[in-house]
């Protein structure tokens, strides 16, 4: 029996891959369509051809930031002709046209800003959930918390606390980028590091609060890193189950300090898309970010292990100025379009992932979609 058929042997009967598998599912030997079948199997045993979206918006309050990590066009220096901070005014106008426009999630991730203490950042939270109660702010990356930290003293529970009690509904996975020192140390340096990233998610999935979880992919990382990373994120939801999506982030190199490196080719993302989906078989969903893959590849992607393809996330800036060229923002047509197109069945989903129900503009959720995980 070769490797491949003993790997399709386990996905079959539902056993869990090992970390060599993983290694040997991205040598060139392996049939991206033969490994996308797998993939499929799995997406549709646990999601059955449900494809979701969401009706969201960004929110990146600040791109000062003290931090230079080398993959990073977002960030910019306080003195740089760049450099921005939104003003509570700002923030809250933003809040107003995302409810006009039927949000439910409001996306919101920044610089860490070094004159800024931890009160701005809970205050963006809370001046936005008093305003607009409605909207899911999905807020703060794992490094951010780490910042506050920094900032404060206080302990992750003391922070998260503070935070959900101002309004805060839930954590992005961004910060995660490669877990590995070799590489971290690299693309990173004095950024909260992989155990830092993981026992913030770890306590917020203990206080209740659920969470997503990444990978920045196709840099100066080998497969062996990859790979390393989605076993400790499957080691954390085997003990805390408080993940609900992993996103494959694509790194996109243009104005960034790795511009000569080129960025991944669609066959990569697909690779890296249905591994992460054989080897992740604890989280129940995994996102095709069309933003950073496009458009096309984000669908094909719902072939090849994705059920997700986000929303239609309106002021993206921090992969359009590292080179996307995606639209600013997708329709709700335009994305159900794309699902039926690759013979999905479109439910629009909150950040929870509660079937959301429209009577023209107004909005209600229903039970969480059922799913196999």
């Amino acid at each position: 029996m070769t490797k491949f058929a003993e790997i399709e042997a386990k996905v079959q009967a539902g056993e869990r891959l090992s970390f060599d598998d993983g290694v040997y599912l991205y040598s060139p030997e392996v049939d991206l369509n033969e490994l996308g079948v797998l993939a499929n199997m799995v997406r549709e045993r646990i999601n059955g051809n449900y494809a979701y979206y969401n009706i969201n918006t960004h929110l990146n309050p600040t791109n000062v930031c003290i931090y230079r990590c080398i993959f990073c066009a977002f960030r910019s220096d306080l003195k740089d002709p760049r450099g921005y901070v939104m003003s509570d005014e700002q923030i809250l106008e933003r809040g107003r046209e995302a409810m006009e426009n039927g949000c439910t999630e409001m996306h919101i991730v920044g610089g860490l800003h070094h004159q800024r203490k931890f009160d701005w950042y809970l205050n963006i939270v809370r001046i936005l959930h008093d305003a607009y109660p409605r909207l899911h702010l999905k807020a703060w990356t794992g490094v951010e918390i780490n910042w506050f930290q920094h900032l404060t003293g206080w302990s992750i529970e003391k922070i998260l606390t503070e935070l959900r009690e101002a309004g805060l509904g839930s954590l992005p996975g961004g910060g995660a980028e490669i877990f590995h020192p070799d590489v971290r140390d690299i693309i990173c340096e004095h950024k909260a590091d992989a155990e830092n990233w993981l026992d913030i998610h770890r306590t917020a999935h203990r206080l209740g609060l659920r969470s997503n979880c990444t990978m920045l992919y196709g840099h100066i990382e080998k497969p062996e890193h990859r790979i390393d990373h989605l076993v400790r994120l499957r080691a954390l939801q085997d003990e805390t189950g408080g993940f609900q999506t992993f996103i494959p982030l694509a790194f996109h190199p243009d104005n960034t300090k790795m511009a000569d490196i080129k960025k991944p080719s669609s066959l990569m993302d697909l690779r890296t898309m249905a591994i992460s989906r054989l080897m992740l078989d604890n989280i129940p969903h995994m996102k095709a970010y069309w933003i950073m893959l496009g458009i096309g590849t984000a669908q094909t992607a719902l072939a090849y292990g994705a059920d997700d393809i986000d929303g239609t996330v309106r002021h993206e800036l921090i992969y359009h100025d590292a080179g996307a060229e995606t639209p600013e923002a997708l329709s709700v047509e335009d994305i159900r379009n794309l699902i039926v197109e690759a013979g999905r069945e479109p439910v629009e989903r909150d950040t929870l992932y509660h079937r959301v129900v429209r009577d023209g503009t107004r909005w209600e959720t229903s039970e969480p979609v059922a799913v196999g995980v």
